[in-house]
């Protein structure tokens, strides 16, 4: 069996920063980069919004940037996932999918979120060209353009509101004949000039040659007054929500009701000492790689403050 002073699962901005800053402090961490390596940015063709890059930044590029640096800390990079955790006695005690098992002091939980979709095989044809699962990433790149957000909660309608200040027209898909958002949020997009709501609508598929033109939509599917229709657009944003990458850690780590791991006030603690949560795992609310990097920082402190406590 091996052991380490840390073990960082999961990459992405929050994983690699916390590498970055244990390998500094000689913690010599393990990092298992996951499924997605990476993360939720290598989805995205061009990052604008993190500091440092001031003609952006292609999102598989940075993150290769971050691994390098985290690399050149001492920072051991394995490809591969971890499929279990054990924290009923210290050192805590991980097996990857080779079935290697892991021996750690301490542990850093950077495991991410997914952003659900809607199942469309044309999602995954154009994600990065008109498919995005992040206003707050991709709305820059639609500026004067018509756009259309699917989802009908309080996300939704912030990511509507949000984009409509950027895009010269937002259709909100809705597939209930009513939103599921706050009084306040259905009024602002109620009264937002530039957003429509299209009720008791799903989507069938997109479509376009150089990424999303239209969307086939259908209004009432199944009802006598069904009808398909097709609807122009440059872009189609999911606001149904995201999944977080906590799976096997249920039963130990104290979560919220959607999985999200809960961590001490403004810290990233979690209910078991020397076991720490960073990123979009931890953070239902902000889901900005610039967040989750502060977090990796903080977690990988925290980590090492309570290594030296234990001497």
């Amino acid at each position: 069996m091996e052991a380490t002073k840390t073990i960082i699962i999961g990459s992405g901005p929050a994983g690699y920063t916390a590498a970055i800053y244990a390998g500094r402090a000689d913690l010599k961490p393990i990092l298992y980069s996951g499924m997605q390596p990476g993360g939720q940015l290598t989805t995205t063709t061009d990052v604008e919004n993190f500091p440092g890059y001031p003609q952006g930044v292609d999102g598989n590029q940075m993150m290769m940037d971050l691994r390098d640096q985290a690399s050149r800390f001492g920072a051991d990079i394995r490809d591969g996932a971890i499929v279990k955790a054990d924290f009923s006695s210290q050192p805590y005690q991980f097996t990857d999918d080779r079935g290697n098992v892991i021996a750690a002091d301490t542990c850093i939980i950077a495991t991410g979120a997914s952003a659900k979709y809607l199942g469309l095989p044309d999602e995954e044809k154009y994600r990065g060209q008109g498919v995005s699962a992040c206003a707050t990433c991709d709305g820059f790149f639609y500026r004067k353009r018509t756009v259309a957000v699917v989802g009908g909660g309080d996300t939704a309608c912030e990511e509507a509101m949000y984009l409509a200040s950027l895009a010269k027209k937002v259709y909100m898909i809705v597939r209930k004949p009513y939103l599921r958002a706050t009084e306040i949020m259905k009024e602002r997009v109620s009264n937002k000039e530039n957003i429509e709501i299209l009720y008791e609508t799903n989507t069938l598929g997109l479509f376009g040659d150089d990424g999303v033109q239209g969307a086939h939509l259908v209004y009432r599917k199944g009802e006598a007054d069904e009808k398909e229709y097709d609807l122009p657009i440059d872009g189609f944003f999911l606001a149904i929500g995201h999944n977080p990458n906590t799976e096997i850690f249920k039963g130990a780590i104290d979560m919220d009701e959607k999985g999200f791991i809960i961590t001490q006030g403004n810290s990233p603690k979690t209910n078991i000492e020397g076991v720490f949560a960073a990123g979009d795992c931890a953070d239902p609310i902000y889901r900005q790689g610039i967040v989750a990097a502060g977090a990796g920082a903080k977690a990988a402190i925290e980590a090492d403050r309570y290594l030296q406590t234990k001497g």
